[in-house]
């Protein structure tokens, strides 16, 4: 029997104390110890798939896992999983509530259960009626497969042992709880000892387990960060409730690469997967308004072209405002400051406000010459051409640098059937797509002047 203690745990960092204090040493946060009954682990060792007890052995001696992935048949989100599920690993899937995460892993067992393979599915927050009915809503050609409404950790644990399914999708692990840990479900003990469970039972018994979490409000998976490392792969959904696009990206992949993205759709059908996700997020741009350009971008293998819009006002303020959507704030002050200095525009009194389309956050330098040029734009009152593309990383001496993967980027601009596109003159070798005008610069205020017709 495992022996009990009292401790009292920060529920934002998951920092253990022996005593309550009103400010957590670890994190600062104030007033967010909470004592809880853990339990004092015996420290059994691992386990093989087949639950034999192993040691150390010799790294040549061990013949690599050959299994093949297990497709899910939903084309972005074998993207974003690098090939589909690894067998014996466990994937932490985040996001609001609401966001679709529910929708995605549903439609993911039932494209499963069609091509014959098992799956659990462990509800804890809805009944398997309510399950039953979101099924329907969504019209699932196959829901045969194993549905368990079951809040009890060992319990679950315990038919998933006897099924022995391919797949267990566990929803939410902020719901479930482990008998032995007197705390509440969704409390930093009983997050950590849901996900280290579960990972545990995937490593032993060779199958894979989809976790579901939620975000709190700064957008972190709730509960304490060691269960982003428990696991093998954390994908976060995000979107805009009001809109239809749901985006899926790579946070963490021990088998395939991170910053991969995936574009779903919703609708009244569930999550459509966007095989040309540049498409959409150009469909409703206006020929006429400026502070609006478009610069193409890396997502893990996948070229996207991202529109960035800008609105540059006056400024009614002492300090005026400097608002991000999808852009590092810190990033924007460094643009606005090259502009100013190397370019010669007036920004000093002005409130800049800037956004990236489509919900992805512009975290490629490449975009750097677009949002530079958008800002321009909205500054000046001149419209960046439609059929022009911008691309570039921009210094603090006004030049702009090469970017990497510049013929994927040059491939998915002709692709979408633009004509003329700014590139870095530092990395261009002079071979462009057929029908694609490229204009090498070297610095920001060339390209500002050669966009803006400002010479």
């Amino acid at each position: 029997m495992a022996k009990t203690q009292t401790r009292y745990i920060c529920q934002s960092c998951g920092a253990s104390q022996p005593r309550w204090l009103g400010k957590c040493p670890a994190c600062g946060e104030w007033n967010t110890l909470v004592e809880e009954v853990v339990s004092k682990s015996s420290g059994k060792s691992r386990r093989s798939s087949s639950g034999e007890q192993t040691g150390p052995q010799v790294l040549g001696d061990l013949r690599p896992d050959e299994k093949p992935r297990m497709l899910t048949k939903i084309a972005e989100l074998d993207r974003v999983l690098g090939g589909g599920f690894v067998a014996a690993s466990s994937v932490l899937v985040g996001g609001d509530p609401g966001v679709g995460k529910s929708t995605l892993l549903l439609q993911t067992a039932a494209a499963l259960a069609a091509s014959g393979i098992g799956v659990l599915y462990v509800t804890a927050e809805e009944a398997p009626a309510q399950l039953r009915m979101r099924a329907d809503r969504l019209k699932l050609d196959s829901v045969n497969f194993q549905v368990l409404g079951e809040s009890d950790l060992m319990t679950a644990i315990d038919w998933a042992r006897q099924l022995q399914p391919a797949l267990v999708v566990v929803d939410s692990i902020q719901t479930l709880r482990h008998p032995e840990l007197e705390s509440a479900p969704g409390t930093v003990s009983q997050v950590r000892e849901v996900a280290s469970m579960w990972t545990d039972w995937a490593k032993q018994t060779g199958s894979t387990v989809a976790l579901v979490g939620h975000v709190t409000k700064e957008g972190a998976i709730a509960g304490p960060r060691v269960v982003e490392h428990l696991v093998d792969a954390v994908l976060l959904f995000e979107g805009d409730h009001a809109g239809g696009v749901r985006i899926l990206r790579t946070l963490k992949n021990r088998f395939g690469p991170t910053g991969e993205l995936g574009v779903f759709e919703m609708t009244g059908e569930g999550l459509l997967g966007v095989s040309d996700p540049s498409r959409l997020f150009l469909s409703e741009r206006d020929a006429d308004t400026p502070g609006v350009a478009v610069a193409p971008v890396i997502r893990g293998s996948r070229p996207l072209l991202i529109e960035v819009q800008a609105l540059v006002s006056r400024s009614y303020f002492q300090a005026p405002q400097r608002n991000a959507t999808g852009v590092d704030p810190r990033r924007l002050a460094l643009w606005i400051a090259v502009l100013e200095k190397r370019v010669g525009l007036g920004l000093a009194g002005q409130d800049v406000f800037l956004n990236a389309t489509g919900g992805v956050r512009l975290e490629d330098a490449a975009a750097d010459l677009a949002a530079c040029t958008a800002i321009a734009s909205s500054l000046l009152n001149r419209p960046v051409d439609m059929s022009t593309v911008l691309m570039g990383e921009v210094g603090l001496a006004g030049e702009v640098r090469a970017v990497s993967g510049l013929d994927r980027r040059l491939a998915e601009v002709a692709h979408l059937k633009f004509k003329h596109v700014l590139v870095p003159a530092a990395g261009w070798k002079g071979k462009a797509p057929k029908g694609l005008d490229v204009i090498p610069v070297k610095t920001l205020d060339d390209a500002v002047r050669t966009v803006l017709n400002e010479r």
